[in-house]
């Protein structure tokens, strides 16, 4: 199945992508031009939502997100449409 290549509106300093294993970070904005884009928001990928990066394939893509108790995979480029803020653990 080939997927529509991810339009790059926006341009993000940290985003999902650049999390490392076991981050955790908060979503603050997100380039929803793209329909999969949209498709992830209807699964909890939403602004003020808290994500753990988690483990990834081979190669580094796709990476797996925590969310809500679930596991998402996500292509970077998808991923990049994801600002996110860092989360200082406590």
């Amino acid at each position: 199945m080939n997927f529509p290549k991810t339009p790059s509106v926006a341009r993000f300093d940290r985003t999902l992508a650049t999390l490392e294993r076991g981050d955790r970070a908060v979503i603050d904005a997100i380039d929803d031009a793209d329909p999969m884009v949209q498709r992830l928001m209807t699964l909890g990928l939403v602004e003020g939502v808290v994500v753990e990066r988690g483990h990834s394939a081979i190669g580094g893509d796709p990476t797996e997100f925590r969310v809500h108790g679930l596991a998402i995979s996500l292509r970077r480029e998808q991923a990049r449409c994801f600002s996110v803020t860092d989360i200082a653990d406590a």
